[in-house]
């Protein structure tokens, strides 16, 4: 049998649309063959400058005569859908062009206001993309080949010991690596935790109120139930936490979101007596506890009862999310059940952008870069402080100093606060209220602004317009 064309699947594609062509009743024939061939040329499956086979082959592989074919050539030919060399035989045109394919993008975007104020967003103009790029160009250098194989579900070893040292200086967590998983973020994380709690027959998990829209959207999708578990101020209220029917809960105890709070000292203990008492686990989402500016960080959770404690962590907020990368450490009694079902998801995360992240930690490069980080966001969290105490009189501003976000609260007289959103909305001014995370509205408005990717002249800017438009 010949072939249409030469250069395989598109090839295919247009010989099955041709087929019912050929067989149609010998008077419509030609008609129904020129109509499919302009079918398969305008939708791009015979793709400009394709070769057909000679009007002898089509014709003996369609079973048709062959001036059936010469003459189909001919009149599409003459109507600019083929072309026709001498000697050198039967092309597809240029003249015909397929419609574009329909490809929709749903990567959240910011919206068209002039000032956003969105919490928990890095600035990724910050992104050390020559840095990056040198490791990038090294890493290809000197990977062995083997090692762009399947590789090992837990993450590549070279990773995971540089990760289990990094995390031991900056967060104070027991790091072994052997116990270390990495994942695509810390949504796989929490996906795979909860996956491997529901196997053991948990049937809920706590997550804080308010707290992590995310947080309970995965639990669920896992197929456990989001219980909330209310917050004081020294972190997840203990009484409330023993009435749920649970033995897990996720909390955020460095920079809890979106209150902004630091889990207490006594809080933190209390809370891993109670994981001891329950054969239960406390999952640390530590999400932005590299970034403190008031003093050193707090060191994590997991450091005081690794057995107890499931810590997660990425680079989604220190470089940036569409990397996809991030890091678990799992009590010792569920690291097998967690690798075996990284395994099955995925197979494990691209070796070449594991061996690349161990390079640019291995380096220094990723210490440079927080500490970049580290004096921008400060400098733009006092910008926005300063500017709403000035702009705003009567605004409190709470939670500690850390993170990406402050808890701005201003009195009764700026309410009502669907008032007070719709004018900020008019003005070009995007925020978001407390209340979006759970949080019943009071009498005052409580917003929760994202400073990290504005810099410090668009936040005094957003400021302004927000002052001048809600008073």
């Amino acid at each position: 049998m010949g072939q249409l064309p030469v250069d395989g699947p598109r090839g295919h594609a247009a010989w099955e649309l041709l087929l019912p062509a050929a067989a149609a009743p010998a008077r419509s024939r030609g008609r129904s063959l020129r109509s499919a061939l302009r079918e398969a040329v305008r939708s791009g499956r015979l793709a400009s400058g394709t070769r057909l086979p000679s009007s002898r082959e089509l014709a003996a592989d369609l079973g048709v005569s062959r001036g059936l074919v010469t003459e189909t050539y001919e009149q599409l030919t003459a109507e600019g859908y083929l072309r026709s060399d001498r000697g050198s035989g039967t092309w597809v045109g240029g003249a015909a062009r397929a419609a574009p394919p329909v490809v929709r993008d749903r990567a959240p975007r910011p919206g068209n206001a002039r000032v956003d104020f969105l919490p928990g967003v890095p600035d990724l103009s910050l992104f050390p993309r020559a840095a990056w790029s040198a490791a990038h160009r090294q890493v290809l250098a000197e990977l062995p080949h083997h090692m762009l194989g399947y590789p090992d579900p837990r993450g590549l070893p070279r990773l995971r010991t540089v990760l289990a040292g990094l995390l031991v200086r900056r967060r104070g967590v027991v790091a072994d690596p052997e116990r270390l998983v990495v994942c695509s973020g810390v949504a796989q994380a929490m996906t795979l935790l909860a996956l491997a709690l529901r196997a053991r027959g948990h049937t809920a998990v706590g997550v804080e109120a308010p707290g992590s829209p995310e947080h309970g959207t995965l639990v669920a999708a896992a197929g456990l139930t989001p219980m909330g578990v209310p917050l004081d101020d020294d972190g997840v209220d203990m009484g409330a936490l023993r009435e749920r029917d649970v033995r897990a809960v996720i909390t955020t105890p460095a920079h809890q979101f979106p209150s902004g709070i630091g889990y207490a000292a006594r809080r933190r203990a209390e809370l891993l007596d109670w994981a001891r008492s329950v054969d239960g686990l406390v999952v640390e989402d530590d999400y932005d506890g590299d970034f403190r500016y008031d003093r050193a960080p707090v060191g994590a959770l997991q450091g005081l009862d690794p057995e107890h404690v499931a810590y997660t962590g990425s680079v989604s907020k220190s470089l940036a999310p569409g990397l996809r990368l991030g890091w678990l450490l799992v009590p010792d009694g569920l690291a097998e059940e967690v690798v075996e079902r990284k395994r099955v998801m995925d197979l494990g995360n691209p070796a070449l952008d594991q061996a690349l992240l161990a390079r640019f930690v291995e380096r220094g490069d990723y210490d440079r870069h927080l500490r970049r980080c580290q004096r921008a966001y400060r400098d733009r969290r006092d910008a926005l402080v300063s500017a709403l105490r000035e702009q705003l009189p009567g605004v409190r501003v709470t939670g500690i100093a850390a993170g990406l976000h402050v808890i701005a609260r201003l009195p009764g007289r700026w309410g009502p606060q669907d008032v007070f959103l719709e004018r900020a909305a008019a003005a070009g001014v995007a925020v978001r209220p407390l209340s979006d995370y759970g949080t019943p509205a009071g009498t005052g408005v409580s917003l929760v602004l994202g400073y990290a990717h504005l810099p410090p002249a668009r936040i005094t800017e957003g400021v302004r317009l927000l002052a001048e438009a809600v008073q």
